[in-house]
């Protein structure tokens, strides 16, 4: 039997287990090999549960699979493997000893008992049915991730009673904040065009007032985190969302320019910080003819020129 037949099958067990596509990979695969003690030679009615600490774990495939695992990438096969194993209910965390010091050498993990029993009938005619008798009993990582992660989006107000809801996060809280407290301030009335997501980058895009507006954008395109259509003065807001970096300097003010050249109303570009510590430190590279919105202080507006107030720039003078 093949070394890889086996990580093979493994794979696809793990996916039809459903876990995330994260551990959907060959570290996991060899993980719950050696959770098996399944060598290339032997079959999946052979499996076995020996408890199995993680070093042991990573020899195990060294001395089986030839997979050699630097000592560093420990805390990668127990974080990024083995923790969703036991969350996913396949996996047992020192049962011996459940009162183990996280941080003990002696911490080992089992393969839990009916997953040991449900694994012995792969390549069966059994094996169908034991799976979604297993999964209609215990409800799978990803469906478990997905309602985490779904409680805990948030949900932003965009207007005619709609909301949106975008990953959880300090750029996401801010881009928020652009659209709840910068828009109705300084751009009342105006229509969200496109909001990016941590998470998702297309988090919302009205794709069709775009193309209306003159502009045509694919997945390539370097969006801005927030794009507002100011119908009443004939503005497009173009907004970067800054917690961490990307403010609109000179090199970033030129692709959004290039990016939005065949847009019908003017633009304006500003760039929003959550407060004006973080502010401070980009100050000297904020480009001018732009706008900065600080959200601490939501009622204000900063004008990096003086030839006007908030209003398009045109580059034609």
């Amino acid at each position: 039997m093949s070394a890889h037949k086996n990580i093979d099958d493994a794979l696809k067990i793990l996916a039809q287990l459903g876990l995330p596509r994260a551990q959907q990979n060959e570290r996991s695969a060899l993980c719950l090999l050696a959770l098996l003690d399944l060598a290339p030679e032997k079959k999946w009615k052979q499996a076995k549960n020996p408890p199995i600490g993680i070093t042991p774990i990573m020899d195990w495939a060294r001395d089986h699979y030839q997979k050699n695992y630097a000592p560093n990438t420990r805390e990668t096969v127990r974080r990024q493997s083995m923790h969703q194993f036991v969350s996913a209910g396949l996996a047992l965390y020192n049962p011996d000893d459940p009162s183990r010091p996280v941080n003990s050498p002696k911490a080992v993990y089992q393969i839990a008992p009916e997953t040991l029993a449900l694994l012995k009938t792969y390549g069966t005619r059994a094996w169908k049915t034991t799976l979604a008798t297993h999964i209609a009993k215990n409800q799978t990582l990803t469906t478990r991730y997905a309602k985490e992660r779904d409680i805990k989006l948030i949900p932003v107000a965009i207007g005619h009673g709609k909301k949106i809801k975008i990953s959880p996060g300090a750029h996401s809280r801010l881009i928020k904040a652009i659209i709840e407290d910068f828009a109705p301030r300084f751009a009342p009335g105006s229509t969200l065009v496109y909001a990016g997501d941590t998470g998702e980058k297309w988090g919302y895009f009205d794709n069709a007032l775009l193309s209306k507006l003159g502009v045509t954008v694919d997945t390539h395109g370097k969006m801005p985190d927030v794009v507002l259509y100011y119908a009443e003065r004939g503005w497009l807001l173009l907004v970067e969302s800054v917690t961490s970096h990307g403010p609109v300097d000179g090199k970033r003010h030129e692709e959004l320019a290039q990016l939005f050249a065949s847009a019908s109303p003017g633009l304006v570009y500003v760039t929003a910080f959550p407060t004006r510590s973080i502010m401070a430190r980009y100050l000297p590279n904020i480009a001018w003819e732009t706008e900065v919105w600080v959200a601490d202080a939501p009622s204000h507006l900063i004008h990096f020129n003086g030839t006007r107030f908030l209003g398009p720039y045109s580059t034609k003078n």
